[in-house]
């Protein structure tokens, strides 16, 4: 199962590039992965830390995903919590481990393989897979999925990203360009040429012109992976809703879900009711195409198609997602809406009246009920029906930034 290819190129370049010295003063966090959105995305809201929990790590890399997960877990207080790294290159898994060290987490375990190899590991089963930018690059993406979602609990579910096609503008054509140029040299050899036909392309070229993917002028690693990597294909939404099904799972979320929806690429109102009368994956699909900007799919994936949190009354806890409650209140309370841009697309999101004072109680910890009754200490009017209806349209909007999520009581 082992794929020497990949291994090769990963042992010289590990990815991404990173230095564990750096974990004295920063947390990488991002999608997938973080703990709030596993729980609102796969289980309900509901997920009992204090029970046992098991994260796969898949194709970690040098170390993203797998020391931000552990932190959130030792942070949350998860004792019975364990991660599982599996890479199969030891180079990447050496600096994963060195930053793993330098935080002094003790909930990881490093395996070394392929995912490919999961069946015969015997590592699993897990409640919660990560595989961020492995698929794309695999030989049968289809059976890697499958020999993940086979490693899954029956309740359990996946955080996935894949390259996406419109947003990797000039990336493939320069791939081929690349590959004939380089033809039967040494990948250090082919890193150098690289970099001088980077220096010298005319403007024309659409990679040059493209604004979405700047991340290969970072490092040599980040190189070679976009523009070097041996194999590398990207996933249309249809295309990779039926990758999804084909292994029996089902799209429980994409992330950010705003950037799924054709309605927020429009004020028109005929084409808004025009687009609400289309199916989730049709209108999915339109927006990608109409958008034109999305260069990977971050997604959550269930066996079960409930596993999203939705407000069950008064104990649902409303969580914000890497924001400050006073400062994005502070920001709101000028004109009542969000702002902000996906990859240089504007949205601007109106919000109730309400966000303001709702957003000032949000810590995390305060429930619906809770929040409900400290507001309506201040104004006596405000029934139960009227704050709701006013926490829906936040969160109907804050929630499609992947900024707000719900957390629940456990069963």
């Amino acid at each position: 199962m082992s794929d020497p290819v990949l291994a090769a190129q990963y042992e010289a370049y590990p990815y991404p590039a990173r230095d564990p010295r750096d974990e004295k003063t920063r947390l990488i966090t991002g999608s997938p992965s973080r703990l709030a959105e596993i729980d609102h995305y796969l289980f309900q809201g509901k997920l009992d830390l204090g029970r046992p929990f098991r994260a796969l790590i898949a194709g970690g890399g040098t170390g993203d995903a797998t020391v931000m997960l552990a932190q959130q877990l030792k942070d949350a207080g998860a004792a019975q919590a364990e991660v599982v790294y599996l890479d199969l290159s030891r180079a990447s898994r050496a600096i994963a481990e060195a930053r793993v060290a330098a935080r002094g987490l003790t909930n990881v375990r490093f395996e070394t393989g392929s995912l490919l190899a999961l069946p015969g590991l015997g590592l699993g089963p897990f409640d919660y897979i990560d595989c961020c930018g492995v698929l794309h690059h695999l030989k049968d993406p289809d059976a890697g999925l499958a020999a993940l979602a086979a490693a899954l609990q029956s309740e359990g579910g996946l955080g996935v990203m894949v390259y996406a096609p419109f947003g990797r503008s000039g990336v493939y054509e320069l791939q081929e360009a690349l590959r004939s140029l380089g033809e039967g040299m040494a990948l250090p050899e082919r890193v150098s040429l690289t970099k001088r036909l980077l220096a010298g392309l005319p403007e024309t070229n659409r990679l040059k012109r493209n604004p979405f993917l700047r991340d290969h002028r970072r490092s040599d690693a980040e190189l070679v992976d976009l523009l070097l990597h041996p194999r590398d294909r990207a996933y249309s939404v249809p295309a990779f809703l039926a990758l999804v099904q084909g292994v029996g799972l089902q799209l429980a979320s994409f992330i950010e879900p705003l950037r799924y929806e054709p309605s927020s690429l429009t004020a028109d109102p005929a084409l808004r009711r025009r687009f609400a009368a289309l199916d989730d994956a049709t209108r999915a699909a339109l927006a990608e195409r109409l958008a034109g900007n999305q260069s990977r799919h971050i997604a959550y994936l269930s066996r079960r198609p409930d596993s999203v949190a939705c407000i069950e009354g008064p104990e649902s806890v409303p969580v914000l997602v890497e924001l400050e409650a006073d400062a994005l209140a502070n920001t709101v309370l000028k004109d009542l809406t969000v702002k902000g841009d996906f990859d240089g697309l504007p949205f601007r999101l109106p919000l109730p009246r309400l966000a303001p004072l709702i957003l000032r109680q949000v810590d995390g910890q305060r429930s619906l009920g809770a929040i409900h009754a400290a507001l309506q200490a201040k104004d006596p009017g405000l029934s139960w029906d009227d704050f709701l209806a006013a926490f829906r349209a936040l969160l109907a909007a804050l929630g499609g930034l992947n900024r707000l999520l719900l957390r629940n009581p456990p069963n």
